[in-house]
């Protein structure tokens, strides 16, 4: 929605350069606090916090393609999607793998 906002208003690209970073840094952040709080209830997010590390490659493929002006809100997104995912794994791995598995029917 904010790449059709930004194309609205003239192709600025305020939005690959720092609302997309922003929004997946927030969404990153989030699952942090609900990985911290509620790591024993970790399996109701375990999926989210896969689609979210999934969508958080998206600014580096922005900088690999030179969509992007400004890189380093990219690679901070890509940096705290990469932290997030090593601490919930760290976290509840064994709980992550029994979900994978009964999700996907590995």
């Amino acid at each position: 929605m904010v790449i059709y906002i930004d194309h609205i208003w003239g192709k600025i690209g305020w939005s690959v350069n720092i609302a997309i970073p922003i929004m997946i840094m927030i969404a990153n952040l989030t699952m942090l606090v609900l990985t911290i709080v509620t790591h024993k209830k970790y399996m109701k997010y375990a999926i989210y916090q896969l689609m979210i590390v999934l969508l958080s490659m998206l600014p580096i493929i922005l900088v690999t393609e030179h969509i992007v002006q400004d890189k380093t809100l990219s690679i901070l997104a890509t940096g705290i999607s990469v932290l997030n995912f090593i601490l919930c794994l760290a976290l509840s791995a064994k709980d992550l793998k029994e979900t994978i598995i009964r999700k996907f029917h590995l």
